[in-house]
């Protein structure tokens, strides 16, 4: 049979493999660069603010996107319980993006403004007081600790070389405006504008 020519000859199956990865990235990914809908912010997306910045980055650091996608698909059982399904163009400014497939936690696409900023608070410090059968862990030292305003300014210039739009007065005024904030305040600003630009537009 013809297979069996390919699996005793490892040098044609490996140029036959790197053929078929090329052929698929060529025909799914390739195209996606000159997409406009992913590559174009949908109407009223901004640059993260530098408190909902550092909170970003608090949410990556604790670990947070590893059981929380960000990601709805456009499935009916998605779309009814979290909302609109995700869009490309308003993650077009995320680095590094935060979609994903593994949900131990509930999906916090649409989550901005869904709980009020003391639900927030009291579920981050004690998750199972809100939540019963809550699993996730309790974070009571983002209470105590304070935002390091020293590197915020250097962040939203590296993002801006990378083609994020935050204006020069932007960055000179982004570590005054986290000077002495508690990294709960950062992280609640940052939960809670997810998902609010389809939001208002539906």
């Amino acid at each position: 049979m013809k297979h069996d020519i390919i699996e005793k000859n490892i040098g044609l199956m490996i140029v036959l493999i790197v053929l078929t990865i090329s052929g698929g990235f060529l025909a799914e990914v390739l195209p996606l660069f000159f997409n406009k809908e992913t590559n174009t912010p949908v109407d009223g997306l901004e640059p993260l603010s530098a408190v909902e910045l550092e909170g970003r980055d608090i949410y990556i650091r604790e670990g947070c996107h590893v059981c929380h996608t960000q990601q709805v698909r456009p499935f009916r059982s998605e779309t009814e319980r979290y909302g609109h399904y995700s869009v490309a163009g308003e993650f077009v400014y995320d680095r590094p993006f935060l979609w994903g497939s593994k949900r131990t936690g509930p999906d916090l696409a649409r989550v901005g403004g869904r709980y009020s900023d003391a639900w927030q608070r009291q579920h981050l410090y004690d998750p199972r007081s809100v939540v019963p059968e809550s699993n996730m862990p309790a974070f009571p030292w983002l209470f105590e600790d304070r935002i390091d305003h020293t590197a915020t300014a250097n962040k939203l210039k590296t993002l801006q070389s990378l083609g994020v739009p935050y204006s020069d007065e932007q960055i000179a005024e982004a570590s005054e405006q986290v000077e002495g904030m508690f990294e709960i305040e950062a992280l609640v600003a940052y939960l809670q504008q997810l998902g609010t630009v389809i939001s208002e537009r539906r």
